[in-house]
């Protein structure tokens, strides 16, 4: 497959108490087109440092991100890069169907680019009976399918979530991993979608990926990449499958290692 991210050399440090906080150093990876692909890690090893660079909301100290040959921003520019953050960060005055208009709004296109039709989203993500409802009525789950589709508004080739079901309750958050992978299916039947998903739970990085990224300690380098050969569709009986605990079990050890 041809790469669709490319992570060369990504070094990042913030400024703090007079002397740089290094979060990632010399990182490299690849992600190739319409993979789905899970980042892993210890709590402050740059995970959500990672993926705000490659979506162009930080600038890195040193290294290069490429997507599909541009740069972050570029692609950003093009409205080809969708995100998804642990909060939905839906507007309470406006109806659902009115929070996944807005990026219409606010940045309209030329008319060049494919679009879903927001009515179109919410029959995606299964909300179309919900469209007149406001936020508060709607469950962290469907509030987090709202902000999903309105990501997807734009038909991006790059999806960018950062433990979107981090805040939810551990039912919801399992049923919650099922109904991406339909959307994801779904919305890549009209354009490949290539996802990001940044995690800190081992069953949920397992279950969707199709690569898992384990990265180190501060400063967060790769330090393995796990193929998930597992059948495509999954559903929940996957994670009584043997393969499925041998997986979890060899990112348990990933993870418990001591850097080098």
């Amino acid at each position: 497959m041809a790469e669709h991210i490319l992570v060369e050399g990504l070094s990042k440090a913030f400024p703090h108490r007079g002397r740089p906080l290094e979060a990632l150093r010399g990182l490299e990876l690849r992600v190739d087109w319409g993979e789905f692909v899970s980042v892993i890690g210890p709590s402050g090893c740059g995970k959500s440092t990672l993926l705000r660079i490659v979506g162009g909301l930080l600038e890195p100290t040193a290294g290069r991100v490429h997507i599909d040959g541009r740069s972050p921003r570029e692609a950003q520019k093009d409205k080809d890069i969708g995100l998804v953050f642990q909060d939905p960060s839906l507007l309470p005055w406006r109806t659902v169907l009115g929070n996944v208009k807005l990026p219409l709004e606010v940045n309209p296109t030329d008319g060049r680019r494919p679009l879903f039709q927001p009515k179109e989203l919410l029959e995606l993500v299964g909300l179309s009976a919900f469209a007149d409802y406001h936020p508060h009525q709607l469950s962290g789950g469907m509030q987090q399918r709202v902000a999903i589709a309105r990501a997807l508004v734009f038909q991006p080739s790059l999806l960018l979530m950062d433990e979107p079901f981090g805040a939810l309750d551990e039912i919801t958050r399992s049923a919650m991993r099922y109904e991406l992978l339909r959307i994801w299916q779904s919305a890549r039947s009209q354009r490949p979608k290539t996802v990001l998903f940044v995690t800190h739970s081992i069953a949920e990085a397992i279950t969707v990926a199709d690569r898992v990224v384990v990265l180190t300690p501060r400063p967060g380098q790769v330090r393995a990449v796990i193929d998930i050969e597992l059948p495509r569709p999954r559903d929940e009986s996957l994670e009584r499958s043997g393969q499925f605990l041998e997986y979890a079990q060899q990112l348990r050890n990933l993870l418990k290692e001591e850097p080098q």
